[in-house]
């Protein structure tokens, strides 16, 4: 748990802390693609605390139709920022060894958490090469059984996709 001494008096940042969160979940999703068809993925997500914060890994798995699959895999380390709350990705190394975040005017995604009551959140920014931008707002809110997960997307502020699934902590 983040706490703040605010006027003499010990303030939470949340009500739960990285530690809750920690563990192994996994479910699957009904995804909406552009052309109106839905396809099917399983995702699975990992959320472990770290030396210096915490790391969250996921990866989704789609079957085509014809057999193929098709899987991604990501893996994002956070460390506590200045503010309350509020954590910085560490994504690469600088030449000084240390943690940096990537450069979304290299086409690199900024990537940031925010810890709020029962939600974790990760938000990725990506400007493209137009100059257009993408947010991506991952909200994964503790439940009795594990995560609820809710998906969004949005280019230059309109909404693209939304995806909303229940994982299972295992």
């Amino acid at each position: 748990m983040t706490v703040f001494l605010i006027f003499g008096h010990v303030v939470r940042a949340s009500a739960h802390d990285i530690g809750d969160f920690v563990g192994r979940y996994s479910g699957s999703a009904e995804v909406p693609m552009s052309d109106g068809t839905k396809d099917q993925r399983d995702l699975s997500i990992v959320i472990s605390e770290t030396d210096k914060g915490f790391k969250v890994q996921w990866n989704t798995v789609t079957e085509k139709e014809d057999g193929r699959r098709r899987e991604k895999s990501y893996e994002v380390e956070f460390i506590p920022s200045d503010r309350g709350g509020i954590y910085a990705a560490a994504m690469q190394r600088n030449v000084f060894g240390h943690e940096v975040q990537q450069d979304p005017m290299k086409g690199q995604p900024y990537v940031w958490a925010r810890l709020s009551g029962d939600t974790l959140t990760v938000f990725s920014m990506f400007i493209h090469q137009n100059g257009d931008y993408e947010m991506q707002q991952y909200d994964r809110r503790l439940t009795e059984n594990g995560l609820s997960l809710v998906f969004h997307t949005h280019r230059n502020g309109q909404p693209v996709r939304r995806i909303e699934t229940e994982l299972l902590r295992r």
